[in-house]
């Protein structure tokens, strides 16, 4: 009988967001170490609603998602109109979460 333990998998809870400096960090974190562009955010609650936020310097891209992750819809918006919108509503509310970036090692 093998006595040795086996590492465990890492813990893949979705991590709270707590203010709007944050979203624009993990957007860039994940695109830096996964190669693709913007990162999936749920809004917790009955519908989970999830989205993919790409973050450019003039305008944010907020996919919203169904749930399989296909797109249903794009919105384009300015920085000022992102802090209106029901991601950072939902950020204020404490509501919003993400998965850890998963790295292939």
């Amino acid at each position: 009988m093998d006595s040795q333990k086996r590492p465990e998998p890492r813990a893949t809870h979705p991590m709270r967001l707590r203010g709007l400096a944050e979203i624009e960090f993990l957007i860039k974190e994940s695109e830096v170490l996964t190669g693709q562009a913007g990162r999936v955010f749920v809004i917790s609650g009955a519908d989970k609603l999830s989205y993919r936020v790409r973050w450019h310097p003039m305008v944010i891209e907020v996919e919203r998602l169904d749930s399989t992750g296909a797109v249903i819809d794009t919105q384009h918006l300015p920085p000022h109109d992102f802090a209106t919108h029901s991601v950072v509503e939902a950020l204020t509310a404490g509501q919003l979460y993400t998965a850890p970036v998963q790295t292939r090692h």
